[in-house]
């Protein structure tokens, strides 16, 4: 069995400068105000399209994303519509070489290949004791049910939320937006917090005006 923390990776190379050029062309297409543009005018005109409320302009670039995160944190991320996503398949992938599980943020765990009998880590309180003992317990009953003849996709049936998985989404720009204003606040899962949090900063280093 392996616990990994969650991670992302943008996949999308970033390039602040053609991206503001590619906003503000399209923007000036709607005022034909070409002749206003110069290679130092992007900022000023994404923060006045951002004020204006015309958000449309920044649906023209698009950001692809890999998230490796539990399954209960893509069950919400594919509720949003304006994406397309490529998640990883346990109806097709088979797990019998062990299975990974993702760390939620309340249970202290280092992350690395555990087994039931060796190497157990050193644990403080019982959210530690149950949930790892539930995710061995997990692993040892699919793959028991994988020797019984079960088909992958119907072993799948024992595994948890913590089930690591993989998802490519790729939005433009205003729906990351809508993402963040959703998925960092308060209100929303800590586990989906942990990832998009950090992601809304990357963005933010990139395209200040926007995020």
């Amino acid at each position: 069995m392996r616990l990994v923390k969650p991670s992302f990776e943008i996949m999308t190379k970033l390039n602040r400068e053609k991206i503001l050029k590619k906003i503000e062309m399209a923007g000036r297409t709607c005022y034909k105000s070409d002749s206003g543009y110069t290679e130092e005018t992007g900022s000023e005109f994404l923060k006045k399209i951002v004020k204006r409320g015309h958000l449309s302009v920044i649906e023209h670039v698009s950001v692809t994303v890999k998230f490796i995160c539990d399954r209960g944190v893509t069950h919400e991320l594919v509720r949003h519509r304006l994406c397309a996503f490529s998640q990883e398949s346990t109806r097709y992938c088979n797990y019998s070489g062990g299975v990974t599980f993702i760390i939620p943020p309340w249970v202290d765990i280092e992350e690395g290949e555990y087994t039931k009998d060796s190497n157990r880590p050193l644990f403080e309180t019982r959210n530690e004791v149950y949930w790892f003992g539930a995710m061995l317990f997990a692993e040892e009953t699919y793959k028991d049910l994988l020797k019984f003849n079960w088909a992958p996709q119907q072993a799948r049936s024992v595994l948890p939320n913590s089930l690591k998985t993989e998802i490519v989404t790729t939005a433009n720009l205003r729906e990351w937006k809508h993402i963040f204003s959703l998925r960092t606040s308060m209100a929303a899962h800590p586990q989906i917090r942990e990832i998009m949090i950090p992601l809304q900063t990357k963005f933010g280093n990139i395209l200040p005006e926007l995020f």
